[in-house]
């Protein structure tokens, strides 16, 4: 869960950031039209989406112009179909023609995300396991993203490196071995999740004797996966990971592992078709 207050703030710095790099010192075009011009729009998607980025859009429109008014017909987590609108606006004609492709690019990219993961969900509701997402994210967007993930029914793996422990190969080697990192980590942050990743049932054993939290199977052949849920037996939550897609997925679920962490969810994301028409 991303604490509601972190993620204000990058909304609120992202956005900036987006209209600076758009705007720069003034819309030149909507300068054609009279300061005092009403008008009123709406956004419509061209293809089946899940919503997510309703309060960037909120964002975009409230730093350019808060006299301009928005009215949603859908909120984030839901299914919009094809040609629907999405929500209506109304305001000065500059502002709505101004904020109009930050608006939507925000839109676009997270709703392209949220439908992303909703397809990938779809797959393994017959299943307990949950479906995570990694750190490949697109750099500055990383809070954005993963708020879009939950909205498609996935999970947050952590967010950073700063909020959970993840042990790989390279970590362990400079530890000397699975256990000597484990334990150092439960000194430096006790209560922080640790989660180690293993390349063989050999490690996995390891990391069990050690008390780790999450096991990560990294490239583990179905066989070797069914085999790790059977010794782990409840001890620790497993995690397959390494090159999954939508191919694959529904059989490593039906190994038993208890999540599935895969970075196309993030950083393949493809932006949905969104139209913005004034009335």
């Amino acid at each position: 869960m991303i604490p509601a207050e972190l993620l204000r703030q990058a909304r609120v710095e992202t956005v900036a950031q987006s209209l600076r790099e758009d705007i720069g010192d003034g819309d030149i075009t909507a300068m054609l039209i009279p300061a005092d011009k009403p008008a009123q729009g709406r956004v419509i998607t061209r293809e089946n989406a899940r919503l997510a980025g309703k309060a960037w859009v909120e964002e975009v429109f409230h730093q350019i112009d808060p006299r301009v008014t928005l009215h949603w017909q859908f909120r984030d987590g839901d299914d919009v179909p094809a040609n629907e609108v999405i929500f209506r606006m109304a305001g000065p004609a500059r502002s709505l023609l101004t904020a109009e492709r930050a608006a939507l690019n925000w839109l676009q990219t997270l709703s392209g995300v949220a439908t992303t993961c909703a397809g990938y969900a779809r797959q393994v509701a017959h299943t307990p396991a949950r479906l995570l997402d990694t750190r490949k994210t697109l750099p500055g967007l990383r809070l954005a993203q993963k708020y879009a993930v939950t909205c498609g029914g996935c999970d947050n793996h952590r967010l950073g490196l700063w909020d959970a422990f993840l042990i790989k190969e390279n970590h362990i080697a400079a530890c000397g071995s699975i256990a000597n990192a484990v334990a150092e980590a439960h000194r430096i942050a006790p209560g922080k999740p640790v989660e180690v990743e293993t390349e063989s049932l050999e490690e996995l054993g390891q990391a069990l004797e050690a008390g780790a939290d999450i096991i990560m199977l990294d490239e583990f052949s179905l066989a070797d996966m069914t085999e790790a849920v059977r010794r782990n037996a409840g001890q620790a939550r497993l995690e397959a990971s390494g090159g999954i897609n939508a191919q694959t997925l529904v059989p490593v679920a039906e190994t038993g592992v208890d999540y599935i962490s895969i970075g196309a969810l993030t950083k393949d994301v493809r932006a949905i078709d969104l139209s913005m028409r004034l009335e």
